[in-house]
């Protein structure tokens, strides 16, 4: 129970009590003036009917007042979700928008690297004619020396 819930009880309570002590004094009638006219009514049964009214009325204004807190709580509730929903929809939208700009990306460097694979193998392709090449070369070289060596060794030999 908060503290204004309990301070409003003991208040109530009070003015009970108060009203069952003296009750004789509230209900002795007493003459009233209604500016046009006079009547002969209990004063404090009138003044404890006026101030239960004040209260039914101020409980029902304090009634009204969270009804329409509930009710704007609701509706900013719903908007809240609507929101997040949009925001959800978004996200996932970006989402899918970076998974297809990555997946162009890759298969973009995928692209490179295989041409990047081909210009090298054929790059290696031509230091392996290349290389082939000179071999024959130098094997060609190498046989004409020794030939030549051997035709100047029979020739010194004989």
């Amino acid at each position: 129970m908060s503290l204004r819930a309990l301070l409003l009880f003991m208040v109530l309570a009070l003015m009970a009590l108060f009203a069952v002590a003296n009750w004789n004094v509230f209900i002795a009638p007493t003459t009233l003036s209604l500016l046009f006219t006079d009547i002969q009514a209990p004063l404090g049964l009138i003044m404890l009917g006026f101030t239960l009214l004040l209260m039914a009325s101020f409980i029902l204004f304090i009634a009204y007042l969270q009804v329409s807190m509930l009710m704007d709580t609701r509706r900013h509730t719903h908007e809240m979700q609507a929101q997040r929903a949009l925001a959800d929809q978004a996200e996932a939208s970006r989402i899918t928008e970076l998974r297809n700009v990555l997946e162009a990306e890759a298969l973009k460097l995928a692209g490179q690297a295989e041409r990047a694979t081909a210009a090298l193998e054929a790059r290696l392709d031509r230091l392996e004619q290349d290389l082939r090449s000179e071999i024959e070369k130098t094997g060609n070289t190498l046989s004409a020396y020794i030939g030549e060596f051997e035709d100047r060794w029979e020739r010194d030999r004989a």
